[in-house]
């Protein structure tokens, strides 16, 4: 209970203060922020997977066993890989207003990303509808073409 009720005072991230951690130079995990993080936040490194940087990868090993109560398992999502019929329909149900709202908003989030993953995106709109790549490539153009005014 004594030891609860420390880790509970000290915060989720109590094995980050320094007499806590350990003494690996670079241990791993998939938490972010929370109170008493020491650490720097794992900087700009990804915490999800996939990913297109190979950081994390799933280990079809690791599944959790089936239960004694019968064939539990989870559930795997990829198995349907067509992530773009849903979007590019929620976006055929925009009237003009609100794809030239989303086109804004997605350029002005979008803007100062590399290259390549903007790229990667765009082509990502393209799948779900080839107007919605089309009016986000226009309105990161306009953005453009104002900060250069």
């Amino acid at each position: 209970s004594y030891g609860d009720t420390q880790r509970y005072r000290l915060g989720i991230n109590h094995h980050q203060i320094p007499v806590n951690a350990p003494r690996v130079p670079n241990p791993h995990s998939f938490h972010r922020d929370g109170a008493m993080r020491t650490d720097g936040n794992l900087g700009g490194n990804v915490n999800y997977e996939p990913n297109r940087f190979g950081d994390f990868a799933q280990d079809p090993n690791a599944a959790e066993p089936p239960l004694a109560a019968g064939a539990v398992d989870r559930y795997d999502h990829r198995e349907d890989d067509d992530y773009y019929t849903q979007p590019g329909m929620l976006f055929k149900l925009f009237d003009a207003a609100q794809r030239e709202r989303l086109f804004g908003n997605i350029a002005r989030h979008i803007d100062g990303v590399p290259q390549d993953i903007i790229a990667r995106q765009i082509e990502h709109f393209r799948r779900a509808d080839p107007a919605y790549a089309e009016g986000v490539v226009a309105a990161l153009a306009a953005l453009q073409e104002g900060k250069k005014a």
